[in-house]
């Protein structure tokens, strides 16, 4: 069993509906859902491109998937995680927009946010303590000889190449395009999301996603609010 802690909207929020439609899954419930139609992509175009981050559900990575360390158990983990949300502030974002990372889009800032930058780290090392070390298996999928010395500093201390200074908050659509497929996704993406994406974004809750089994979808086990219940009650 994997666990993630990451960032997703509430369950109905309109942008997990919509994200939900277009990667064919719903994190929440698990419920597969039809891809939006649409005349400039085929339904199993969308289906086959959006194969991965369908498996891992619609989120904004804060702390990359993790075995539990020994003797770490899931409530010692919620308890942590609960506390850890309770002590540290909402981030407000101007808004998300439709980026393009290499050959895949994702959401993201409109601009570089550091506050959420700090929260991302927060999480990254607080919780290393819950985190099983790398297997042998793992770090070779890694591909550690492709790493910048950064990333690969990273790897090896937090499990992860793009974690602190190398982290950028985005919330993945598609899997890798072939350079003919990517105007077509980029025109089709941003007419699905940008009714979603006016108006600004508020990181508001800490999402626990888990893995109950290699190669199984991920799904949102607790989402665990930001901020203390005063401050949350003046906001």
């Amino acid at each position: 069993m994997r666990y993630a802690i990451n960032y997703t909207p509430s369950a109905g929020d309109p942008l997990t509906l919509a994200a939900a439609q277009w990667l064919g899954r719903n994190p929440f419930s698990g419920e597969a859902m039809e891809p939006p139609a649409t005349r400039d992509l085929g339904l199993h175009e969308i289906a086959f491109n959006t194969a991965v981050p369908r498996r891992y559900g619609f989120h904004g990575t804060l702390k990359p998937p993790f075995r539990l360390a020994d003797g770490i158990a899931e409530p010692l983990l919620l308890r942590n995680l609960m506390h850890f949300a309770g002590q540290h502030e909402r981030v407000r974002l101007p808004k998300l927009e439709v980026v393009r990372l290499g050959n895949r889009f994702a959401l993201g800032p409109c601009e570089h946010s550091e506050a959420l930058h700090l929260l991302a780290g927060a999480v990254v090392q607080h919780f290393d303590a819950f985190r099983a070390p790398l297997t042998e298996a793992e770090l070779e999928r890694a591909d550690p000889g492709h790493l910048s010395a950064a990333q690969f500093a990273n790897l090896y201390r937090f499990g992860h190449p793009h974690v602190m200074d190398e982290f950028r908050f985005h919330m993945t659509l598609t899997g890798p395009l072939g350079p003919q497929e990517i105007g077509r996704f980029e025109k089709v993406l941003r007419r699905h999301f940008e009714p979603f994406l006016e108006r600004p974004l508020e990181i508001a809750n800490l999402a626990l996603f888990v893995e109950n089994e290699p190669g199984a979808p991920f799904l949102v086990h607790s989402l665990h609010p930001l901020g203390s219940v005063m401050s949350r009650k003046i906001a």
